[in-house]
């Protein structure tokens, strides 16, 4: 909890220094990089740096968790913590590193805002900062030990399909010849791959198969940038990663996990690529027996771009209630009229109690979200996956 002396001085100059947050993430980073290349070869995404995605999130987190702490003093905001210690977690995060961010962060803080940031002000908001750090170190530390098999692991590609043009799934099996530790429905791994400059870049995805399976299968969509920053590993993945090669995993993590426990009615919605978490929570309930109400919902371009389309179908098809609701931007002929562009749910019957899951592009998934809270279903119960920085807390700021 925030001391009532430095939420004032918080509470005073959040205005003035959220204001200045895009300008203090980006002179933080090109400090950070300076001081430490190696975190950008060998850590940070350089297609997010590139972009300008990571300083956008790294913005809009510190915005929120000031936020938070003078509208809850009493509450952690551990869905967005827990969100980010699960990517720390993936990437290898170590306490010490939180020191070295500290360093650089407070001082582009100095470096824009100048002589406004009295001593008074730098110790408030390093009494902000190290609530946090403090908080993601406790969250990280319990998630390595749960993961058991911390660290970078070997596993060989045995399969490679083309699932679209642009999707491509490989299936791998642990290269140590050790069983791995067995993963959740929605959780994805980190993959570590060393690219032709040298620099060893990691890339989240997720599991597409249900667990219990001794192998691991992922999805990778190839983005278009080439070899260029925004897309070099997955062009990396798809133009070099052959049968018998082998890639660095991280063990599982994500905080978008399927709970089947309670016997609600479930909605799972995706659009895209975001089908791969999906396809694993519906592997689950398929093998499972699960009995309660699934809706499927996913919006795609094409029926042809629909990556997985058949097991999609397939496991939605083994559940004794379940429907499955396609939107394509261009369909076949003969779809469903009602089915063609954006997500309306509109049409589709959402039962009292779901607890729902969203995967996708960000404006997809809050269009959806609101269709959800307006037909009943409460916020609390509506779950989301991010792929790459979480920039929901950014755009809110």
């Amino acid at each position: 909890m925030l001391s009532e002396q430095s939420a004032a001085t918080v509470r005073a100059t959040l205005p003035a220094v959220g204001g200045a947050l895009g300008e203090i993430s980006e002179r933080f980073y090109e400090g950070l990089f300076a001081a430490h290349p190696e975190l950008l070869r060998d850590l940070f995404n350089r297609g997010n740096q590139a972009s300008g995605t990571q300083r956008q999130a790294l913005a809009g987190a510190i915005a929120g968790f000031a936020a938070h702490l003078l509208e809850h003093p009493d509450r952690r905001p551990d869905e967005m913590l827990g969100r980010i210690a699960h990517k720390h977690a993936s990437l290898g995060i170590a306490p010490e590193q939180y020191a070295v961010v500290h360093e650089h962060l407070f001082a582009a803080i100095a470096e824009v805002l100048g002589e406004a940031v009295t001593p008074e002000v730098a110790a408030a908001w390093d009494e902000v900062y190290w609530l946090m750090a403090n908080a993601l170190v406790a969250l990280e530390k319990r998630l390595y030990e749960e993961a058991g098999a911390a660290g970078w692991h070997p596993w060989e590609v045995v399969e490679r399909v083309a699932e679209t043009p642009d999707v491509t799934t490989f299936l791998l099996r642990p290269a140590e010849g050790t069983p791995a530790p067995d993963h959740r429905p929605g959780q994805y791994v980190s993959v570590r791959v060393e690219l032709p400059d040298g620099a060893r870049q990691i890339r989240q995805y997720s599991l597409v198969a249900a667990p219990g399976s001794a192998l691991r299968r992922i999805g990778v969509k190839r983005l278009h940038g080439g070899p260029s920053p925004e897309g070099e590993v997955s062009h990396h993945l798809h133009t070099r990663v052959e049968v018998g090669d082998t890639l660095e995993l991280s063990a599982p993590y994500g905080d978008l996990v399927l709970d089947d426990s309670t016997g609600a009615p479930l909605l799972l919605a995706s659009a895209g690529i975001g089908v791969t978490p999906m396809i694993s929570m519906l592997g689950h309930l398929a093998a499972t027996g699960h009995r309660a109400p699934v809706t499927v919902v996913h919006a795609d371009r094409s029926p042809a771009g629909h990556a997985l389309r058949a097991e999609h179908e397939e496991y939605t098809a083994k559940l004794p209630d379940a429907a499955a609701h396609f939107w394509y931007e261009r369909p076949e002929p003969g779809h469903p009229a009602d089915r063609t562009g954006l997500v309306d749910l509109s049409g589709v019957a959402v039962a009292s109690g779901t607890r729902a899951y969203l995967c996708g592009p960000l404006p997809f998934m809050r269009a959806v979200r609101a269709q959800l809270i307006g037909k009943g279903v409460a916020p609390a119960d509506i779950h989301y996956e991010v792929f790459g920085p979480d920039l929901w807390f950014a755009q809110d700021a």
